[in-house]
């Protein structure tokens, strides 16, 4: 009745099908984990801006590296801006994905530790790409800024090169290593994005706050993945029954094509 299903061609579709189960199984619990990865991430962060201020050396030290709970902790430092040794960090977009700079200005604490601060993002707009742009000056004298800590920036996690030969004050990647030497100076590990004072007209444009990682998406997925898996055997098993009802209605009719003619009827006398 079913001898069909070892031919050729069903051998390669039933296959197929063990196959595909399996594998939609794996991409639906692979993205389960995106989810709860994004959903581990994006409590870390709703937890890390709700956090109250804290002093900035109380979470980071020359050298340090940032962690992930440290990561978008609001911070507050006592200070003065060095605009001598302002840099530009290339290659950066607004929020109209405009490409420009983000502006890293040092800013020195009272006990002459240096704190890298992201200051926003300026349009990249001069006559050349290669002569330093013109920079709004941040407030002068001593005073307490406001900001979000940063670890700092590697090629592994933004995919940025971390180019050589660029021209003067400008940088690709904020790492503090990297100024600490050119500043010659201690300088805090990470950095900080500015949110107070606020620049004056907005320029620099101040960068906006992290945005949550669409984790539902990843949801919908993995419960999208795990549906095909389930309409997999379900679909064969209709192509099975259709495949079955076609042969028999074909040799149905082969049978009724090909029977014995109905004997004649003998002649009157």
């Amino acid at each position: 009745m079913y001898r069909f299903l070892l031919s050729r061609q069903w051998v390669i579709l039933t296959l197929l099908a063990v196959l595909l189960i399996p594998t939609m199984i794996r991409l639906g619990f692979w993205q389960m984990h995106r989810y709860e990865e994004r959903t581990a991430r994006n409590d870390l962060v709703a937890e890390a801006l709700g956090a109250a201020p804290v002093a900035v050396e109380s979470l980071t030290a020359p050298g340090k590296k940032i962690t992930t709970r440290e990561r978008y902790r609001t911070v507050t430092a006592k200070g003065s801006f060095d605009t001598d040794h302002e840099v530009v960090v290339r290659r950066r977009t607004d929020s109209d994905d405009n490409i420009g700079y983000h502006v890293l200005t040092p800013f020195v604490l009272d006990d002459g530790k240096v704190m890298l601060v992201n200051r926003g993002w300026i349009p990249a707009d001069g006559p050349s790409q290669t002569d330093f742009p013109e920079v709004p000056a941040p407030p002068r004298g001593e005073i307490t800024v406001t900001g979000r800590l940063m670890p700092d920036e590697t090629t592994e996690a933004s995919g940025i090169k971390d180019l050589e030969g660029l021209p003067d004050r400008q940088i690709m990647l904020i790492d503090s290593e990297q100024q600490a030497e050119r500043l010659g100076a201690p300088v805090l590990g990470g950095y900080v994005v500015l949110k107070e004072p606020e620049p004056k007209n907005d320029t620099p444009e101040p960068i906006g706050r992290p945005g949550n990682e669409n984790a539902a998406l990843n949801f919908a997925y993995a419960v999208q993945w795990w549906l095909f898996a389930a309409a997999v055997p379900v679909g064969w098993w209709f192509l099975v029954r259709r495949e079955k009802r076609d042969r028999e209605a074909a040799e149905s009719a082969e049978s009724a094509e090909g029977g014995e003619p109905a004997q004649a009827e003998p002649a009157s006398v």
